[in-house]
């Protein structure tokens, strides 16, 4: 009788814990966006409210676990990119997208800002239809607002690997290191023109 009364309740536990489990992962989803350096992307997202985590890293190569050098070629297909991991009851894809498309230049066929080749192109990678769709209205608007080509992509996601752990939380870490080369960049220069440009009438 007391095997029967252990067994249930390990099944019980076990039930219980496999639902709050459930209820967790259905709290976080996740997104990815390549915007140049990834430094700067990072620091964006990570002080959205609904942001849970912002993740500097890599996606869209040929091979697994590249490191920073590899990247850097620009001979792996790589890119340099975050993963947001977000709650969605507080905070939309859409936003996000809007998050995206104000912190990159879509113009830029050649990277982003002071940083050129391939492994620097703005793009959005998507991971389920409804993202895939809302993405691509996303770059509609922005196309239609900026009235001309956008060289920003659009591409179904693959394998995101997290970056070097000094890459990690960088302008948190090295706020004037961060400063001194976000400003050297022209970054918010050109991202100031961009917003301009989108704003017109």
């Amino acid at each position: 009788m007391r095997k029967l009364i252990l067994l249930l309740s390990l099944l019980f536990i076990t039930g219980a814990s496999a639902d709050v489990l459930a209820k967790e992962k259905d709290s976080k989803s996740k997104a990815v966006f390549a915007g140049g350096c990834f430094w700067c992307m990072e620091s964006e997202f990570g002080n959205i409210p609904g942001v849970l985590k912002a993740t500097s890293g890599y996606t869209g190569g040929n091979f697994k676990k590249p490191t920073y050098q590899d990247v850097l070629s620009g001979a792996t297909g790589h890119v340099e990119a975050i993963e947001v991991t977000y709650d969605p009851k507080r905070v939309s894809y859409p936003k996000l997208l809007e998050v995206f498309w104000s912190n990159v230049d879509p113009l830029d066929a050649e990277g982003q800002f002071c940083d050129k080749g391939a492994q620097y192109r703005a793009g959005i990678f998507y991971y389920s239809d409804e993202q895939k769709v809302q993405a691509e209205q996303s770059l509609a608007d922005v196309v239609k607002k900026l009235r001309q080509p956008v060289t920003a992509f659009i591409h179904e996601g693959s394998e995101f690997y997290p970056a070097e752990d000094y890459h990690q939380e960088y302008s948190i870490k090295n706020k004037e290191r961060y400063k001194l080369y976000r400003n050297g960049c022209g970054r918010d220069m050109r991202l100031k023109k961009i917003r301009e440009m989108m704003n017109e009438k």
